[in-house]
């Protein structure tokens, strides 16, 4: 009698509104193991729903743990790059809740990764595995359609409000991925409109185009403020049309359409078929058929035919490519063309193409679209990375490298030989020399200083004496604060405006005075912590421990 063969062992990471039925398809599957969540509320009800499932109290404890072969990663988005980086590394295989990652280096390293240490990658695009779609995609695919004309998606409903991703990050990669899984191939350009009415910068409406090759088009309206809960998605073909309406009832979700269009003296008539045909399809949950693909692909050591890390990649650069859409720099409007005139050869070779969708280029070897103010001077050693932006009377030198979505405000001057991370802010009247790396997410203050020679004399010579600054990540520099060089400035620290930092600052520290003393701690969202440790805005937890404070919950550094 053979021996029936057991499932993968799959631990979670996130047990809250969306890692919760993670947790129970997982557990109905007969495959988890382990949860993490460090909430102490929810690590009690998961002992109470799940009688002798092992909680553990780190997430070390899971990617320890040689029994685990595969975690489901449900944490808020910033913490997915990390997390499944850490989890590639040790061995393990990975389910990750879209987006992937919120910038293209971080979903490209993911991708790399799983590919070097021939790991699985898949991404939590549900709505690929609905029994609906999946249906609609073969109709498309197979010609029932015909030629696909254009698309439209519309996902409204009110709340989740979230304040550290917009609505297009939150609601949005589900219709790109099946937008991109129907027409097969990525957009040429993407365009972008949207409104922030709760938090500063954070999108709660967003209407958005994508414009693919052969004139097919597609256009998605996402929102958290609507009355309304609506997740539709139509498709018009030169044959047929149809709908997906996820709220209807399963038997009137996928509707097909025998729609014409009758020419009559040159003039278009639409003859409507009113009542549409119901196709019918086999009811699936969609998350636990996607649990189960996954432990499949565990098991065949097969990547998924769909939604592994390269499609998510795909839908992660078109959610960018509309964010850069959302934030384009105004241009000179186009001048009106008599109807029904085509594009010249000359002007389709100067259309943007994706994922830029935001920003005038300004032409590079390397081939990298941003912004610069005319009067800015770029070298031609510099590297600038999409999204930038450059403004009036800045400078940067030879050997400067720019990650992407960096902006630097006027009269700046970077390099030579600077290093400067994604999502930067450098604010007006800053020079960043030689010897000063920035890490990501950087705030410099107008007119902050940094030094690179300790006893600088402008007739000695002392290129040669340069001590390095490292600037951590999602660091604050106030303005007119002084940054004396060879010291680290810890991850997510503040330091106040006018100060002059003389030592090495702690992660997470806040530092005022003249030298620079720690007189508290604050959180990574900038508010400062109050004596229990606990953020009043955002409600991140910390432990204070000696000389350094520790977040409590999932652990966002990369071994």
């Amino acid at each position: 009698m053979s021996k029936k063969k057991s499932k993968p062992a799959v631990a979670v990471l996130g047990a809250g509104y969306w890692g919760r039925n993670l947790v129970r398809d997982f557990w109905e599957l007969g495959a988890l193991k382990a949860v993490y969540d460090p909430d102490p509320r929810v690590q009690a009800e998961l002992a109470v729903a799940y009688p002798g499932l092992v909680i553990v109290d780190s997430t070390r404890a899971i990617l320890g743990d040689e029994k685990i072969q595969a975690l489901a990663i449900a944490t808020p988005a910033p913490t997915h790059a990390a997390l499944t980086l850490e989890a590639l590394a040790a061995g393990k295989d990975v389910l990750v809740e879209k987006p992937l990652a919120l910038s293209v280096e971080d979903g490209e390293a993911m991708v790399a990764e799983a590919k070097r240490r021939k790991r699985i990658l898949m991404v939590d695009h549900l709505l690929n595995r609905h029994p609906a779609y999946v249906e609609l995609k073969k109709m498309a695919r197979g010609g029932a359609l015909g030629r696909i004309l254009t698309l439209w998606s519309r996902r409204h409903n009110f709340g989740r409000i979230r304040k550290d991703e917009n609505v297009s990050w939150s609601f949005a990669p589900h219709d790109v991925a099946m937008i991109l899984g129907l027409v097969g191939q990525s957009p040429l350009r993407v365009e972008a409109t949207g409104a922030a009415y709760l938090t500063d910068g954070v999108e709660d409406i967003v209407e958005g185009a994508l414009f693919f090759p052969d004139n097919v088009t597609a256009h998605l309206s996402v929102s958290w403020l609507s009355p309304n809960k609506e997740q539709r998605l139509a498709i018009v073909g030169t044959k047929k049309m149809a709908t997906f309406d996820d709220t209807a009832p399963w038997e009137g979700k996928l509707v097909l359409y025998d729609h014409k269009v009758d020419w009559k003296n040159q003039t278009p008539r639409a003859i409507k078929d009113e009542a549409g045909r119901k196709i019918p399809f086999e009811p699936l949950e969609s998350l636990k058929e996607q649990c189960r693909i996954f432990l499949g692909c565990v098991e065949s050591r097969s990547a998924p035919s769909d939604s592994d890390g390269a499609e998510a990649l795909e839908v992660m650069k078109v959610l960018l490519a509309l964010d850069q859409a959302l934030k384009r720099v105004p241009t000179e409007p186009a001048q009106p063309k008599p109807a029904g005139a085509k594009p010249t050869a000359e002007a389709a070779a100067k259309a943007p193409t994706w994922p830029s969708g935001a920003l005038p280029e300004t032409p590079r070897e390397d081939g990298t679209g941003y912004f610069a103010h005319p009067t800015a001077v770029i070298e031609p050693g510099a590297k600038i990375g999409s999204g930038c932006k450059i403004w009036h009377f800045s400078h940067v030198l030879d050997d400067t490298v720019i990650g992407p979505g960096t902006n630097v405000g006027q009269n700046v001057v970077i390099g030579p030989g600077v290093k400067v991370g994604a999502g930067c802010k450098i604010q007006n009247n800053v020079s960043v020399y030689k010897g000063v790396e920035l890490e990501d997410f950087v705030f410099c203050g107008p007119s902050c200083v940094f030094t690179n020679v300790v006893n600088p004399r402008a007739f000695v010579p002392r290129m040669d004496e340069l001590r390095p600054t490292l600037v951590g990540r999602g660091t604050t520099v106030g303005a007119n604060a002084t940054i004396v060089c060879g010291h680290t400035l810890g991850r997510f620290c503040l330091i106040g405006a006018g100060a002059v930092v003389t030592s090495d600052v702690p992660d997470y520290a806040l530092m005022v005075g003249v030298p620079a003393k720690r007189i508290g701690w604050v959180c990574q969202c900038g508010v400062r912590l109050p004596k229990d440790l606990v953020c009043p805005s955002c409600g991140q937890a910390y432990r204070d421990e000696p000389a350094r404070l520790t977040p409590l919950g999932f652990d966002l550094e990369v071994d």
